[in-house]
């Protein structure tokens, strides 16, 4: 079907073609323009663009409500019915669906839903671009090179349903990510951003941070391993939280499986996590955050319903003042857990009040360790959640209130929950980019925390 064709046309003809029982088609318009440098010098840059269509049909039988779910890229128009009866088939042909539920009903229709979808072009570097020439300027200039990469994506999802929805989400989304290394590279720093648009995010600005850091390197320090004073800035806070609540399953929990069942049976739901004002949400209108405010499943897994199509994504309080007060659930797994529907998250913000920068705590530490980023973590233990991992691109020492050079890397074996529960201190919140999971997950706000015995449980040599 060509580009000419609107998505909500195609999503209304799908429909029509539909003779299963139940009917979810979603149409999603993708767009992208990168740009990647080295050396200070622009390497290469495009833009893409691409149409998926996916195709859910539920089929009632004697034993229960089976779904079959067909996904297919550059849909034509002789290529829509095939794809609509491939699903059906797919349904008619499996068994019942456990996580079946009446698919989402009412009559909102979002107000754009009929119109042409939203594109990015390398125009959203209109202004990031020339900053970024005067980054390699001023980068060439004090003896150090720049790396990097900046992503635009614009994904236009419609979602229409034989029930009558008619939905439609934007969804834009920009990383950017710079390394700068001096020439011998045996020195290296890393910042990363994220953003809506490229109009909040100035590489002038990251080239001068990573600029002190570099300056920070070069006196080496050699530590052993070993429990440390930590300061954890918000891009690995974001890590490690974004892993917790991927972990955060209600299911999972009541059949104790997770750090979040309680021994002997039950969740640990009213629990107090930590002693310190916390209170991490979801909030799919919280600006410069914005995320889906329906559920967009594209099919089941452990933590989505593809039956779930349409559904409202509230503001939701996963900790409270420190407690443990929501798990995720799909409609189905909150009737078999007895807990509220509280469907996946778009976006993570933790906030504890705090007032005090990542620059302030670092004045106010006597001595302990200043951690650029995590990388490369892994599960060690499901029902501690123990996580293992590396820290990259600088981890520095801090005395009385200055940083006095780099130190190894290390592998942490860490918690995130208790974490939490060791935390003595939280600044304040800012939108963050996580390092390790930007591929997934991008729109998050976290405070620097401190950790008066982060566990750095081996040296790394690596960078």
């Amino acid at each position: 079907m060509s580009r000419s064709t609107k998505p909500h046309e195609i999503v209304e003809r799908a429909l029509e073609l539909s003779t299963a029982d139940g009917c979810v088609v979603i149409a999603d318009e993708e767009s992208s323009a990168n740009l990647r440098w080295a050396g200070n010098a622009l390497t290469t840059n495009g833009v893409t663009r691409g149409r998926t269509l996916t195709v859910i049909a539920t089929v009632d039988g004697k034993e229960g409500t089976a779904s079959g779910v067909v996904s297919r890229s550059a849909v034509t128009a002789d290529d829509l019915e095939p794809l609509v009866r491939a699903a059906e088939a797919a349904a008619r042909g499996a068994g019942p669906a456990e996580d079946a539920q009446p698919l989402v009903t009412g009559t909102p229709v979002s107000p754009d839903f009929t119109d042409a979808p939203a594109e990015t072009t390398s125009a959203v570097f209109a202004d990031f671009a020339p900053a970024l020439g005067e980054a390699f300027a001023r980068a060439r200039a004090g003896g150090r090179e720049l790396y990097g990469f900046a992503n635009h994506e614009l994904v236009s999802t419609y979602v229409g349903t034989s029930t009558g929805l008619r939905l439609r989400h934007d969804q834009p989304n920009g990383t950017l990510e710079l390394n700068a290394k001096s020439p011998d590279r045996q020195r290296s720093a890393w910042a990363g951003r994220a953003t809506r648009d490229f109009k909040d995010v100035d590489p002038t600005v990251l080239d001068a941070e990573l600029a002190v850091r570099l300056g920070w390197a070069e006196r080496k320090i050699d530590l052993p391993a070993g429990r440390y004073e930590t300061l954890l800035p918000p891009t690995a806070v974001a890590d490690l939280l974004i892993y917790q609540m991927w972990s955060a399953s209600a299911r999972d929990a009541v059949e104790g499986r997770t750090v979040f069942s309680k021994p002997g049976g039950g969740t640990r739901l009213g629990e107090r996590l930590t002693e310190l004002p916390l209170t991490l949400r979801s909030d799919p209108h919280a600006p410069g955050l914005e995320s889906a405010p329906f559920v967009i499943a594209h099919s089941s897994g452990d933590d989505v319903s593809a039956f779930d199509n349409g559904l409202p994504v509230p503001v939701t309080e996963w900790i409270r003042e420190g407690e443990l007060a929501r798990l995720s659930t799909t409609r189905h797994t909150a009737g078999l857990t007895g807990l509220p529907v509280s469907p996946g998250f778009g976006n993570l913000i933790l906030d504890g009040g705090g007032e005090k920068s990542l620059d302030e705590m670092v004045a106010d530490t006597e001595r302990g360790l200043l951690l650029t980023c995590l990388w490369y973590i892994r599960e060690v233990d499901p029902a501690t959640l123990l996580l293992t991992g590396l820290t990259r691109d600088g981890v520095y020492l801090v005395e009385n209130g200055q940083v006095v050079g780099e130190v190894n890397n290390f592998r942490f074996n860490e918690s995130p929950v208790d974490l939490l529960s060791r935390a003595s201190e939280a600044g304040r919140t800012e939108k963050t980019l996580p390092r390790e999971w930007s591929d997934w997950f991008t729109r998050a706000a976290m405070p620097p925390v401190r950790i008066p015995d982060f566990n750095m449980s081996s040296v790394s040599k690596g960078v």
